[in-house]
């Protein structure tokens, strides 16, 4: 954990400790020399924590050492935080005042002794006290000097080998009769083809490669069969070494890289061939490029399976579309359980069977959970053991190193430093929860885990590319997108879930009302609200004085203006604080205390009217979640304070959007306004947010027209407006001025006759995803429509009067990193499934006759190749 967290921390926080925001504090020369004593002893000792986190499964001194480290460097962190804080606040209150910097000197200056030689100089001197006696400790240990290592292996797979029981296999029949097909086909171009199978590790990936390996028309139609366990060591040495075993038996591994492949091409030259690599991890192109060359000297029809977790590797190694492998049926999974628990059927309780239905649940259609659960209860008939699986999470239960926890977590310790404390993370969130990407990647920003090296690039970018990565290696399911690409949701599988919370450990918990125990070092914590009176604050909590995160899941109408004070007055180092669905009409002016708030979401609190001045002392804050909050009556006074505010979700009353409230947020980038019913005007102010990249305006029926001020943004690249009834785009001049527009969503327009001129410029330029939906009197599109060189979607869905495209639309093409590509066109209605043109072919489908149905193929016959389909 101290090569994840601590380290990572550590890193953070040397990097505070050289800021401009340190810089511009005057602090006392005395105060100055132990702040840098303090930067020297931290970089002194981040030089032996990844040797400390290597010897601390053996040595719980070490443990607790780095456990006492990382209590002092967060609250180092804290400080430096404080400081820059202040320094902020400070330039807020002077904005627009040329002798800024000289005010916010004055403040720290030695002339001002309560702010100096109390509050700064005495937090330092406590702090290098502590961390010189750990420092004195760590002698104790003699730790070496490691650099940062970009994965573990002290948690190793077995290797695996290709013998299988078929009969012993349950619910892989189907998923095998498709591989098999996929080996046998002969419609690829290439002499040797690549078969990614890919999958949540425990999925049973390598079983169904040995059900194929072994099956009877396999073994008749590849002359030569060899059988590879990768796993982490893919050393071009080492790889061949192992085909070539595999395929004669023997040993080469006296031989040096040059003579073995020479060996490998001998062996597999003129064969038909079946090579399985399974458990593949390696993400290098080029090994990989390496490797492949050695293996293309096959015949035709030769094949490769690569079994891997991570769908860079399936990219890398496919030559065809990857084979997804999907979890069990849950009928499927009982009938595995059922069978790991009991010698057979005529031992089976009904009693246990009916516990059993509820623990194969939790399993998440994975076999090896299943195996893991099932194979703990084997011949155990006490019904208190069985409620113990039931009731506990699976990563609390003590397994072995080939049960699921234990093997899940080699995707863990497979990922990158900068990801796994992203990871660890998610499991915050409630299991089965379907979560906003967007919310995920603001939460990790609000905590500091996703930082800019050089500074260049956004960090919600590096967050969405985290976001990624993490999704191809399987962390997340039931992903929702948009019409454009972008991803909007996704769930964390359960069993996610639980390796989530394994690696986290003490610092994230998920507190019930009947939790007795709470650990001191707890630092993001989930509360549940069950059983909770709302004038009681259970006493465990207090003693937690540096929580970083603050979830609720209480009931509506359990939390009163008390406990918010109680949560205010207690943990003043919050990053992060939900509050949702409260039924105060007003939040305490306590809120303001929470000094190093970044994230702060109120949404679905549908009482609340008021938000108190003191929130815009917030000036750290960057995320604001309004969302249902329909009665709120409008922004206080001096939002323009909120200086750091790069994304608001906003419900709220007001008719106007505050002018004054718009001219400091020049870092918003993201806004939501949705239902906001009395919402008539944006207001001219909106030319301020000059950084805005996203603006969503969904269910606003008042609003009339976008304010001329819009064509100031241009950094805009989303703009999506759903269901405003009143909206009329042609009024001025329309879009003109959205220099960077990208995906354009226009749903639920009634005004909307034909797309505003004012959007040619920048449509003809850079417009990649347009979709019109549900606009009833949409009747032209234009025809600079055709000139769109960029567009690479078009969808249009229930515009009943719109009978025909562009004549130029046909040929339209759009320019795709790799080349021209064909735009993919749809059209939908109540009667028209689905009309679209991609890839050189146009095709209708359409359901039954009528109106629907041909006025969709008159507008197919514009194209030069049509199809017309009845569904």
């Amino acid at each position: 954990m101290a090569e994840t967290f601590l380290f990572n921390l550590t890193e953070r926080v040397l990097s505070k400790a050289s800021s401009l925001a340190l810089d511009e504090i005057n602090l006392a020369l005395d105060v100055k020399t132990e702040l840098k004593k303090l930067e020297n002893t931290l970089s002194m000792i981040k030089a032996v924590l990844l040797d400390a986190d290597e010897q601390q499964s053996k040595n719980h001194e070490v443990r607790d050492w780095l456990e006492k480290l990382k209590d002092v460097v967060c609250d180092v962190d804290d400080l430096f935080d404080d400081f820059s804080t202040e320094v902020l606040r400070r330039r807020v209150e002077v904005h627009g005042c040329r002798s800024m910097l000289k005010k916010v000197s004055k403040f720290f200056s030695p002339s001002n002794p309560i702010a100096l030689r109390f509050k700064v100089g005495n937090k330092v001197k406590d702090i290098r006290k502590r961390l010189d006696e750990i420092t004195c400790d760590r002698k104790n240990f003699q730790f070496s000097e490691q650099a940062l290592k970009t994965k573990v292996e002290n948690n190793v797979r077995e290797q695996t080998h290709s013998f299988v029981r078929a009969s012993e296999i349950i619910g892989r029949d189907n998923d095998k009769d498709i591989i098999v097909e996929l080996l046998l086909s002969h419609g690829y171009q290439e002499n040797v083809s690549v078969i990614p199978i890919v999958g949540l590790g425990g999925l049973g990936k390598t079983t169904l490669v040995k059900l194929v390996y072994n099956h009877d028309r396999i073994i008749q139609n590849f002359e030569l069969r060899m059988w590879v366990c990768v796993s982490e060591d893919f050393g071009l040495n080492k790889v061949i070494e192992k085909i070539i075993k595999s395929a004669t038996g023997e040993s080469f591994s006296h031989l040096d890289v040059d003579q073995m492949q020479s060996r490998l091409r001998d062996v597999l030259k003129a064969k038909k061939f079946l090579i399985v690599l399974d458990d593949v991890w390696n993400e290098d192109r080029n090994k990989w490029t390496d490797l492949r060359d050695l293996l293309i000297s096959g015949s035709i029809g030769s094949k490769i399976v690569v079994t891997t977790r991570s769908k860079m590797v399936a990219t890398i190694t496919g030559t065809v579309v990857p084979y997804n492998l999907s979890g069990l049926e849950y009928n499927d999974c009982l009938s595995l359980f059922l069978k790991c628990a009991f010698r057979g059927e005529e031992d089976w309780l009904p009693n246990l069977v009916e516990i059993g239905k509820e623990i194969v649940k939790k399993c998440g259609g994975v076999p090896l959970a299943v195996k893991t659960l099932g194979s703990l209860l084997y011949m155990k008939t006490d019904e208190h053991e069985w409620f113990y699986i039931r009731d506990n999470e699976i990563w609390e239960i003590e397994q072995k190193q080939c049960d699921i926890i234990p093997i899940l977590r080699l995707t863990y310790e497979q990922m990158p430093s900068c990801l796994r404390q992203c990871f660890a993370y998610c499991c915050m969130l409630p299991k089965g929860y379907e979560l906003p990407r967007e919310v995920l990647i603001n939460l990790w920003i609000a905590q500091g885990f996703i930082q800019s090296t050089n500074g260049n690039r956004l960090l919600d970018d590096i967050g969405n590319q985290y976001f990624n990565e993490l999704l191809s290696r399987f962390c997340f399911q039931d992903v929702v997108e948009a019409f454009d690409g972008e991803i909007l949701a996704c769930k964390v599988h359960n069993l996610v879930h639980d390796l989530a919370q394994s690696v986290a450990g003490v610092e994230c918990l998920n507190f019930k009302f009947d939790t007795n125990v709470i650990s001191e070092r707890v630092r993001h914590l989930s509360f549940h609200a069950e059983g909770f009176s709302e004038k009681e604050f259970p006493a465990a909590l207090f003693k937690v004085k540096k929580m970083r995160s603050f979830f609720n899941s209480f009931k509506v109408g359990s939390v009163n203006k008390t406990f918010i004070k109680t949560i205010t007055l207690n943990f003043r180092c919050l990053r992060v604080l939900v509050l949702n669905s409260l039924e105060l009409e007003e939040l305490p002016r306590s809120i303001g205390n929470l000094r190093q708030l970044r994230y702060l979401n109120l949404s679905h609190s549908g009482n609340l009217k008021y938000l108190p001045n003191s929130i815009c002392k917030l000036v750290n804050l960057q995320t604001l979640n309004l969302i249902n909050c329909e009665q709120l009556q409008q922004l206080p006074r001096d939002t323009w304070k909120l200086v750091s505010l790069k994304t608001l979700y906003l419900s709220s009353r007001q008719i106007c959007l505050p002018k004054k409230g718009c001219q400091s947020p020049s870092s918003l980038q993201y806004l939501l306004l949705y239902k906001c019913s009395r919402l008539e005007l944006l207001s001219e102010g909106l030319q301020h947010f000059t950084a805005l990249r996203v603006l969503r305006i969904y269910e606003c029926p008042q609003l009339a027209s976008l304010p001329i001020s819009i064509k100031f943004l241009t950094s805009l690249e989303k703009l999506w407006i759903w269901n405003c009834e009143e909206l009329n785009l042609l009024e001025g001049k329309g879009m003109e001025g959205l220099a960077s527009l990208r995906s354009l969503l226009l749903i639920g327009l009634p005004k909307l006759v034909t797309l505003p001129e004012g959007l040619k410029e920048t449509a003809t330029t850079n417009l990649q995803h347009l979709r019109i939906a549900d606009c009833a009197n949409l009747s032209t599109l234009p025809e600079w429509l055709q000139n769109c060189t960029s567009l690479l979607r078009l969808y249009i869905e229930d515009c009943p009067n719109l009978l025909s495209l562009p004549e130029g639309v046909r040929s339209l093409t759009a320019k795709h990193w790799y080349g021209r590509g064909e735009v993919e066109i749809i059209w939908k209605s109540s009667r028209i499934k689905m009309f679209f043109n991609y890839k050189g072919h146009t095709r209708c489908h359409s359901r039954g006759s009528g109106k629907g149905a041909a006025s969709l193929q008159r507008v197919a016959m514009t194209f030069a190749s049509t199809e017309i389909r009845e569904l």
